[in-house]
């Protein structure tokens, strides 16, 4: 099947844009990151060279060059205008309905527009470069959502999916890829970690080899760019990369099925804080290809926007049984006498464990009462310090009997490991990889992880985190560390925590993790949390006096504004609303003034760390 030519959804070549160009005048965003190019600027096109909406161009800017891109065509010609210097590449990096998209991310995320246009383009310069025929897809699976699959491959879309169930994705992606792609439509893997992107990459390639290309930011930036050029370029390819792709332009795109849309690798740490998810959601409505989700838990933003939720298989994770620690006698070990008993069981029937921590927030416990340390202010868990977290108020004396001596439930690895060799011999424990029947893992291990009993050290400590999403977040994680010893005969997880009938254990108990995310849901709503509200942090260190004053004034009659809060070496706001568009837009305009003054500023909408 031959690719000499691009599909229609392809982006245009310099070719069209000839066509199109009714007027020798473009305007142009420059690379500057400052909210005051966003309007762009005109610039009269010299005879000899053609430019297209998406050209990389070199412009004069004050007594600089730069680098911009076109973003639209047509305007007036009048006196007084300069030239473009040159076009920079063969290829546009965006068409029109992408820019559309990258308009509304810089809106959303409160960035300048060069921002999001940088997203889109390539490290190096794209060339066109003649592109291989693909060969035929020997045999093509029905795929776990054959109706979504029939409908990309045909160039239509369909309502959001999401697949619940443990992975790994390999077989269920490469069946929907293999319908979609031999149809010369572009399909887009996208995943949280370049070693999942791996491993993804690597499985569907033995089925479609020479069409499925990696890319992250990882690689080289020639690879980088070379994947680039056969996603814009190449319908019919099968990329598969990080979040970074989200933004590429895709040529005649069918389907994108995000793996793990609730995972922090989806959504950038520096601003602009892009949360992958969101943005190929509103790519989808504008460019009018299917989206399919995968994972475990999904997010509630997933769940109140998709339409079909397919379980892959009967239970998502195999039987769970809980501990409770609120009968530990005081100094009990961070492994309780049940848990230990089922340790020295396991290794003395040479099946593996994995005793899992999550190292961002352990629980206390009062030594006195076994009552779990809260902040009485918002319920969140406190850590060992005397300030929450959360909302920055004083947490003093327990709630329940007024001691003030506590017992953290859960540690970092080497704790747990130096624990675990006292009940089973050192030469038994071991971090992830090491080889050892008894192994301590966190978060990072997870991915590829199969063991035959999972322990979790701490339960508290994640569902207490002092952020809003701490249910969610806590029962993905655990739930991805439960999974980790499967199902079937003899494989099992004992789940730790001194509150039983909490909601996120039930949900890890009873394999419901739907259920309680729209339970979830609904609770943040009646908030005004996200998905049922909007929040955005702005974060800010270097500023003057009384410009809390300011933002006030500026935001509060389009936000509730909360802070300021101690941030670092800086202050941290939280705006909160049903609708923050109105308050996005008077919020550009502040930061804009604040660095402008020096400042260095932040700003994350919907915050997962919250």
């Amino acid at each position: 099947m031959g690719t000499t030519h691009l599909a229609a959804h392809a982006l245009p070549g310099p070719e069209l844009a000839r066509r199109d160009m009714t007027t020798r005048v473009v305007r142009v965003v420059p690379d500057v990151p400052s909210f005051s190019v966003d309007d762009g600027f005109a610039y009269r096109v010299p005879d000899g060279v053609e430019v297209g909406v998406g050209s990389i161009v070199r412009v004069p800017l004050g007594g600089r060059r730069v680098r911009g891109w076109v973003v639209s065509q047509g305007e007036r010609e009048r006196p007084g205008l300069r030239d473009i210097l040159g076009v920079s590449g063969d290829l546009p990096v965006f068409d029109r309905p992408l820019l559309d998209v990258l308009r509304w991310a810089a809106a959303r995320y409160v960035a300048p527009l060069s921002t999001l246009l940088a997203k889109s383009t390539p490290p190096n310069l794209p060339r066109r470069r003649p592109a291989p025929e693909y060969r035929e897809i020997a045999a093509i699976p029905d795929p776990p959502s054959p109706e979504v699959a029939d409908r990309a491959a045909a160039g239509g879309r369909s309502a959001p999916t999401f697949w619940v169930g443990p992975g790994p994705w390999i077989d269920p992606v490469a069946r929907m890829a293999a319908r979609v792609a031999q149809a010369e439509r572009t399909v887009v893997v996208i995943t949280s970690t370049f070693g999942e992107a791996e491993e993804l990459a690597s499985g569907l390639r033995a089925s479609m080899a020479d069409r499925v290309v990696l890319a992250s930011s990882r690689l080289a930036a020639g690879e980088t760019t070379f994947a680039w050029e056969a996603a814009a370029t190449r319908p019919g390819t099968v990329l598969v990369g990080t979040r970074e792709v989200g933004l590429w332009p895709w040529a005649a795109p069918g389907v994108a099925v995000l793996v793990g849309e609730g995972r922090r690798g989806m959504k950038d740490k520096a601003t602009p804080t892009v949360h992958v998810r969101d943005a190929v959601l509103r790519r989808s409505a504008v460019e009018r290809f299917s989206v399919v989700m995968c994972g475990l838990v999904p997010t509630a933003e997933a769940v109140t926007r998709v339409t079909t939720i397919v379980p892959m298989v009967r239970r998502p994770w195999g039987l769970v049984e809980v501990v409770d620690r609120r009968q530990d006698p005081p100094g009990t070990s961070l492994l309780s006498p049940i848990s230990a008993a089922a340790l020295r069981s396991a290794v003395s029937e040479k099946r593996r464990v994995l005793l899992f921590t999550d190292r961002r927030v352990a629980a206390q416990r009062c030594v006195r009462c076994r009552a779990l340390r809260r902040c009485v202010h918002c319920g969140a868990a406190p850590g060992g310090g005397e300030q929450c977290a959360r909302c920055g108020r004083s947490v003093g004396a327990c709630e329940e009997c007024g001691g003030r001596r506590f017992e953290a439930l859960g540690s970092g690895a080497p704790r747990v490991i130096a624990e675990a060799g006292r009940i089973v011999g050192h030469e038994n424990v071991g971090e992830v990889g090491t080889g050892r029947p008894v192994v301590v893992g966190t978060e990072r291990d997870l991915p590829g992880l199969s063991v035959d009993l999972t322990i979790i050290v701490d339960a508290d400590g994640p569902i207490l985190a002092p952020t809003y999403r701490a249910g969610e977040d806590a029962l993905r994680l655990l739930a991805r560390a439960v999974a980790a010893a499967g199902t079937g005969r003899g494989r099992r997880a004992l789940v730790q925590t001194a509150q039983p009938g909490h909601a996120v254990v039930e949900a890890l108990r009873r394999a419901d993790p739907v259920g309680f995310i729209r339970l979830d849901a609904e609770h943040r709503a009646s908030m005004g949390f996200p998905p049922g509200g909007e929040v955005v942090a702005v974060e800010a260190a270097g500023l003057p006096a009384g410009v809390d004053s300011e933002l006030v004034e500026s935001i509060g009659s389009r936000a509730a504004v909360h802070g300021p809060a101690p941030a670092g070496a800086g202050a941290r706001w939280l705006l909160q609303g049903r609708d923050l568009a109105a308050a996005r837009t008077v919020l550009r305009g502040v930061v804009s003034r604040w660095r402008e003054g020096g400042a260095r500023v932040r700003v994350d909408a919907d915050p997962i760390e919250l």
